[in-house]
């Protein structure tokens, strides 16, 4: 055996199954030991930014980590912004990050870099294999930090002659260590602080697409408190038959005032509330000043343990269908195209239980309603705001659940930051449909600009928010990708071109121009 070969096995042993890859001649022998295992499903992608975003898609839905294949320090660097978005969502993921063999270091070849330092920037565990004999064992512990602390960044870096020279056996990585959690005491202090009229109990990660969420609504229901999420989270459930949780805004002025005189905020599986960005005039966060803010329960913490003792502290309402989000489909919308009524006839049409990836960026604002109203579906945001994360993560989440509709909402300037995705849904068969808004630009930074109190946009703003002159063309990029497309341009349209994609499995895309 060759230390590629200790590292496969390692994998499968481990219970690692997927890896997404994006192979140089560094990785050769890792990929010459991959081709031994067929039981190991490896799925090409043709940009590293579409290897970290499916990755971390494929941890939101189905819990479990996959191996990313990744190439020296300038493919990470590719890969680089989605493990930024994976980290915040807390996703965990392995990279596999091949290196020129170490005797070769010492020479300035062209693609040798800092891989020790970019991995560190973006991971929480980073490791260099010395010799082939300890590939197995590295291994064996990254796949364990990968899967501690609730999900984690691991990247083990393999030089080339650590894959290629003789190694001995396998090894099994150990189960990742118990979470960590708060006292008894600051649970009781919390629990006090959740019975004052207007308390708030912010709640994230499990909670917020399993039963968890049934006992949240328990609890806070009992002692009166309100229950809220963040606005970015990894996943949520929404729809039909979901609890009902408030959503903080995205802009800080309107968390200010569903924040404003609150007398404590409790805070379980997320970090205090923060803006998006720093604006001229207003605060960081948006908590009231007089507010006791309570971190009770980090997101690296044992969240289910600490709801049950909130629950043990603060007693459980029976919950009637007024804490359920009712079934209350719209109907289909005629006429002229809008992006709110886009988002009605998703939720008239889409199946039940699907997987919606949401990158409309500012389309998601208008597309918000009707998604509410839709059947019960998962819904998967953009927790580290680094654009270019739907389409990668939609192939993940499609890997991870081939009997679930994948619904991508995506804008058509972040869309093309990793629109490779597509090439790897056709060639995979995923079951996704890809909806594109073309309003033809950066629509995001033209509302960011007039929250910064500039108002008037000259030529130079314009030419960096607008993708006209040329218009992009989502429907040829598509369908040279592999994928069927169509371009709408009123309702009917698009009714017609959903209800098809929903009645029928495998990659679909629908350009909307609005």
């Amino acid at each position: 055996m060759n230390g590629a070969e200790t590292l496969v096995e390692t994998l499968l042993a481990s219970g690692v199954t997927v890896c997404f890859a994006n192979p140089g001649t560094s990785e050769m022998h890792f990929v010459h030991a991959l081709d031994q295992h067929p039981e190991m499903r490896c799925i090409l992608c043709l940009f590293e930014g579409g290897v970290s975003g499916a990755a971390d898609g494929y941890f939101r839905m189905k819990g479990e980590v996959a191996a990313t294949l990744l190439h020296l320090a300038p493919g990470f660097g590719n890969a680089f912004a989605n493990l930024h978005n994976a980290r915040k969502a807390q996703s965990g993921v392995l990279n596999i990050m091949g290196d020129h063999a170490d005797y070769h270091l010492r020479f300035e070849a062209p693609l040798k870099g800092d891989t020790m330092g970019i991995a560190q920037a973006v991971s929480h565990w980073t490791r260099v294999s010395s010799s082939s004999t300890k590939v197995s064992g590295d291994a064996a512990e990254a796949i364990q930090a990968a899967r501690a602390k609730g999900g984690q960044i691991a990247t083990l870096i393999l030089p080339a002659n650590t894959a290629w020279e003789e190694a001995s056996s396998f090894a099994v990585a150990a189960p990742p260590p118990a979470l960590r959690r708060p006292s008894r005491e600051e649970v009781t202090a919390a629990a006090n602080a959740l019975r004052q009229p207007g308390a708030i109990l912010m709640i994230d990660g499990p909670a917020l697409f399993t039963d968890l969420g049934h006992l949240a609504t328990r609890l806070t229901k009992a002692c009166g408190a309100r229950l809220m999420q963040p606005f970015f989270v990894s996943r949520f459930r929404r729809g039909a038959g979901s609890v009902k949780i408030e959503r903080m805004a995205y802009r800080i002025e309107d968390n200010r005032k569903l924040l404003a005189g609150v007398p404590s905020l409790v805070l379980c599986g997320t970090a205090r509330p923060a803006g998006f960005f720093a604006y001229p005039g207003l605060p960081s966060t948006p908590d009231d000043p007089e507010t006791r803010l309570i971190e009770l329960c980090s997101r690296e913490m044992d969240i289910e343990w600490t709801l049950q003792a909130l629950a043990a502290e603060l007693g459980e309402a029976e919950l009637g269908p007024e804490d359920f989000v009712s079934l209350d489909l719209p109907a289909l919308p005629e006429g002229a195209l809008t992006v709110t009524k886009v988002g009605e006839a998703i939720a008239a049409l889409m199946p039940e239980n699907a997987v919606v990836v949401d990158e409309g960026i500012s389309a998601s604002y208008y597309l918000a309603p009707g998604l509410k109203r839709a059947r019960g579906h998962d819904a998967l945001t953009i927790t580290g705001g680094s654009i270019g994360f739907g389409l990668p993560n939609a192939v993940g989440a499609a890997v991870a659940c081939p009997d679930r509709k994948v619904v991508v909402l995506e804008g058509d300037g972040s869309g093309m930051y990793t629109l490779q995705s597509l090439w790897t849904m056709a060639r995979e068969g995923l079951d996704v449909t890809t909806v594109i808004f073309a309003n033809r630009g950066y629509q995001i930074l033209r509302d960011e600009l007039a929250a910064m109190g500039v108002n008037e946009v000259g030529h130079n703003a314009q030419r960096m928010f607008d993708v006209e002159g040329p218009n992009l063309d989502w429907v040829a990029l598509a369908q040279g990708h592999g994928v069927q497309a169509v371009q709408v341009k009123d309702m009917a349209g698009f009714n017609a071109a959903f209800a098809e994609a929903m009645g029928q499995r495998g990659p679909r895309l629908i350009e909307v121009v609005c």
